[in-house]
């Protein structure tokens, strides 16, 4: 079939170039449309916590953000000033239709430190809460400083200006198309020293952004059907770019190859296409599946970027294996004009006689201890791996500076709980009187007090508010909200607030983990198992992929979790990684770094089907993919460490993971482990019953006995 197309594709070149040309300008449009109809927040249905905190918001306005903390110290003692209590007022008059609690409005002790120079108020914002929701923290600390008496100071501190300042400390705000633009020009540069001649560099661009701009105009129509997360955007940008350059580059490697070979450019393209074109479909469909299995999880925040994301490698697929091929057509033998470097620096001939086909034959001759090298580095990364805290960080851990970071200093310095920031909030519901249920919650161990403020109260509903001893990411959480909830049975409260939003959030990604991870290896043994042509070739490489991601989770724990390097991108320790991360780097990682697999073997068994040997097959897929592999993982890569230079840690983590998992996989994975095993489990590599071969319906003949 991908033979036929080729013919087609050679002969109505003009025709496909011109419909990816339309398409592609339509594309550019649909990008700025798009950019108005992102969905900007996330959504936990059915969890307890998170449907308490919707029914507050639809009650009171306010519920659904966390509070801003506005913290006083003095020299006197704080519950008598009538200068607090005025500035408090001005504080929350800053955030229209928001509720507030305080000692002023409680005369609660809990919002007192011991030594009573210290006072706080909590401001909850009305209004969703979105990735574009400010806090407007400066502007609270600006009026509530106002006329304050020296010898008083204020700061505003809690989760979202703790956000903010870990963001502006970093450059602010990030531009997609920045971005892509960065991505595209170091791309470039790797590709004029892969390639050498002006056509071949810009080729893979040129597909890039047809690729890039083509996904928006689906995800535009999809936003029509579903909620799309903004994160997308970046993720079309940034892994688009990637990812359509890898396919691109395997194409023109091919083309080049038979060129090479002194076939006519038509045969040379069919071969590409029949060859290539089909490594390419199969990479693309595992990187789909990785992303489809996002649809397990019942997070439509999590779900959206699973379906967003699987339309990048799908558009990635259908430009490499239709435009691509149009332009190969139209340059034929010019692809080598126009020469930018030394024929002899990037292009030695045979690639077997090269640096590759040496490393390739020096496996062959001592594959056990380089199975060994590579798999104490793997095992070391992927135990450190196993330590991983997915979670969101604990207050104390947001870097940044400014009143957000002072005044959690404040809140610190006097001995206050860092549970203020993130509290609990029991909406009562029904009439239920809410003070003797403040009372319960006080009384639970973990808690520090609860209060039921007068103003909180609306119809037949009311809330009571209570701080944990902790924060509300520690490990202890878990424990103060299980015993919350016990003496919340038999009353008509539910436990809300961002600390219990948080915990449903870890166990609806967590708990249904294994299911994804099941449906992401059961489909890609299937896809392997038609490509490779082999049972043992798929489970290996499935197995290598998880080694692989566990010691890509190792190096995001060393780097950021444990904070070893992590001041290279101006944070420090943050004691865990946001929730959210592991997931997605899994999803994104399983896929791209099969793609190197498939890149690999397929040359593997494409060489032992010509010359049924397994030390020639190791020795040719190597050498003549090493190159096309190390490239496309240095492109991956810098595509990346753009996306670590966007602000927040969050995204640097993301991004950093990924960049990570990416280049150990294109080194240690692909370098040592997989030709060393190839070599070690010999004959049985290319085993595979017939039975197997019916139920997938292979029908390419048996391949050449072991010499």
């Amino acid at each position: 079939m991908l033979a036929r197309l080729a013919h087609v594709i050679a002969r109505r070149r003009w025709y496909v170039i011109g419909a990816w040309m339309a398409l592609t300008v339509f594309g550019a449009f649909a990008a700025g449309q798009v950019s108005k109809r992102w969905y900007q927040s996330f959504s936990i249905p059915g969890k307890s916590a998170y449907e308490a905190n919707q029914r507050t918001f639809k009650v009171f306005g306010t519920g659904v953000r966390p509070p801003n903390v506005v913290v006083y110290h003095t020299s006197g003692d704080a519950r008598t000033s009538d200068a607090i209590r005025e500035s408090m007022q001005r504080a929350a008059a800053t955030a229209p239709g928001s509720r507030s609690s305080s000692w002023f409005s409680t005369h609660n002790e809990m919002y007192v430190s011991k030594d009573h120079h210290t006072t706080f108020m909590n401001v909850y914002p009305a209004g969703q809460s979105t990735f574009s929701s400010t806090s407007g923290a400066k502007q609270m600390r600006a009026a509530a400083a106002k006329g304050l008496p020296a010898g008083t100071t204020v700061q505003v501190t809690g989760h979202d200006p703790l956000e903010e300042a870990s963001q502006n400390g970093q450059g602010g705000s990030s531009s997609v198309l920045v971005e892509a633009m960065i991505g595209a020009l170091g791309a470039i540069v790797i590709l004029f020293f892969v390639f050498g001649t002006l056509p071949a560099v810009l080729m893979p661009i040129v597909v890039a952004a047809a690729a890039i701009l083509n996904t928006y105009t689906l995800v535009w129509g999809l936003t029509y059907i579903t909620n799309v997360s903004i994160i997308v955007q970046f993720l079309i940008a940034l892994v688009g770019l990637g990812v359509a350059i890898d396919y691109a580059l395997l194409m023109i490697f091919r083309f080049r190859d038979e060129l090479r070979e002194g076939v006519d450019v038509e045969t040379a393209l069919v071969e590409t296409m029949t060859h290539a074109g089909r490594s390419v479909i199969v990479s693309g469909s595992t990187v789909a599946v990785g992303l489809l299995s996002m649809l397990v999880l019942p997070l439509p925040f999590i779900r959206s970027m699973g379906i967003g994301g699987m339309l990048i490698p799908a558009v990635s697929v259908l430009a490499a294996i239709t435009l691509l091929p149009a332009l190969l057509a139209v340059l034929g033998e010019r692809i080598n004009s126009v020469r930018l470097l030394p024929k002899r620096w990037v292009d030695s001939g045979h690639p077997e006689d090269g640096l590759w086909g040496r490393w390739a034959r020096f496996v062959v001759r001592r594959p056990i201890p380089i199975a060994v090298i590579g798999l104490v580095i793997t095992g070391v990364l992927a135990v450190i791996g196993t330590q991983l805290n997915p979670n969101e960080a604990q207050l104390k851990n947001f870097p940044g500076s400014g009143t957000a970071i002072k005044g959690r200093e404040l809140l610190a310095d006097a001995g206050i709980s860092p549970g203020v920031m993130k509290p609990f909030v029991v909406l009562v519901e029904h009439g239920g009187n809410p003070q003797p249920i403040a009372q319960r919650v006080a009384k639970v161990d973990g808690v520090v007090g609860a209060s039921a403020p007068a103003a909180w109260r609306k119809g037949g509903d009311s809330l009571v508010e209570a701080f944990p001893a902790v924060d509300g990411a520690a490990p202890q959480i878990q424990g103060i909200i299980d015993r919350v909830n016990q003496s919340l049975e038999g009353t008509n409260g539910t436990l809300g607030g961002q600390a219990a939003v948080d915990r449903d959030f870890v166990h609806a990604v967590y708990g249904n983990f294994p299911y994804v991870l099941a449906f992401v290896v059961i489909l890609t043994l299937i896809l392997l198992a038609r490509a490779f042509r082999s049972i043992v070739l798929p489970i290996k490489a499935a197995v290598l992929n998880l080694l692989s991601l566990g010691a890509a989770f190792g190096i995001v724990v060393l780097i950021f979790q444990e904070g070893h390097g992590s001041s290279l991108w101006g944070i420090t320790a943050t004691g865990a990684i946001t929730a959210w991360i592991p997931l997605m780097i899994f999803a994104f990682l399983f896929g791209l770094s099969m793609d190197y697999e498939v890149f690999m073997i397929t040359r593997m068994r494409e060489a032992y089907d010509e010359t049924g040997s397994t030390d020639k097959a190791i020795e040719l897929g190597l050498a003549r993919t090493g190159k096309l592999v190390t490239s496309a993982a240095l492109i991956l890569m810098f595509a990346f460490l753009v996306l670590s230079s966007s602000p927040g840690f969050e995204v640097k983590e993301f991004a950093i993971g990924l960049a990570a998992g990416i280049v150990f996989d294109a080194t240690v994975i692909r370098a040592l482990l997989v030709p060393s095993l190839v070599k070690i489990l010999g004959p049985a590599n290319w085993w595979m019953p017939q039975w197997t071969r019916s139920a997938l319906f292979i029908r390419e003949p048996e391949p050449a006995p072991e010499q």
